[in-house]
């Protein structure tokens, strides 16, 4: 494929800004300008990784990799799914009817339906990988379906599907340094035991991270709670 060197270090390059701008948000007061302006930074590194993910997972396909090129795009799917509910939870927050339309729909369906079609190809073809990363999918697909139901009753249901979101969108940031690139540069970390934590290392400490979020900053069913000033005021991310 002609440019494909470029797609390549238009990938790496932006899953590098994504990886330092995730820990700059992280650690920057929420609400605050820096945050907004890194949390922008951020969205539109991982816009990059999509956008070049798309000509990547095509080219494994064209060099005879079926299975190789369906993981990808199955883990295309996850991403843009998670990078959508974060800027949209954002944007929508006055219109959390807007924010449940069609996208979202879609979203929620795909991914469980992507995951079974991941599960089916990983125990075809004896890839624990692909066997054990297709329930990401049927997760997601699952909370999403079930958020729906409850964001309606919720005042600052905007607030947990951001957090949330961006949890998601961390790991798979992480994902792709340690199982990927952190290997590359140390060899000493090829083995299988470190690609395998690699891989699902990420996921096991997000569902932690947001399970402590969770108990932070959910609201009971109609009632109050007490938030500092940055978390009364939502971020603004770009109109993308």
């Amino acid at each position: 494929m002609a440019g494909y060197s470029v797609f390549v270090a238009l990938h790496i390059a932006g899953g590098a800004v994504a990886l330092a701008a995730f820990w700059s948000a992280a650690l920057l007061r929420k609400g605050s300008p820096a945050h907004r302006l890194v949390g922008r930074g951020y969205l539109l590194a991982m816009l990059a990784v999509i956008a070049s993910g798309v000509p990547l997972t095509a080219q494994r396909l064209i060099d005879g990799h079926p299975v190789g090129a369906t993981f990808l795009a199955y883990l295309l799917l996850l991403v843009s799914t998670s990078v959508w509910l974060s800027w949209r939870a954002i944007r929508d927050r006055q219109d959390p009817s807007a924010y449940l339309g069609r996208v979202y729909g879609v979203l929620a369906y795909a991914n469980p339906l992507a995951g079974l079609a991941v599960l089916a190809l990983g125990i075809d073809r004896g890839q624990p990988l692909l066997t054990g990363f297709s329930l990401v999918g049927v997760m997601v697909g699952v909370d999403m379906l079930r958020r729906r139901r409850v964001i309606p009753t919720q005042p600052r249901w905007w607030l947990e599907e951001h957090y949330s979101a961006m949890v998601a969108n961390g790991a798979a940031t992480h994902i792709a340094f340690l199982a990927i690139g952190l290997p590359r540069l140390l060899p000493v970390l090829q083995g299988q035991g470190w690609y395998y934590a690699g891989w699902f290392a990420p996921v096991l400490l997000a569902i932690v991270a947001k399970a402590w979020l969770n108990r932070r900053f959910r609201l009971p069913a109609g009632g109050t709670a007490q938030t500092s000033p940055s978390l009364s005021q939502p971020s603004p991310v770009p109109r993308l």
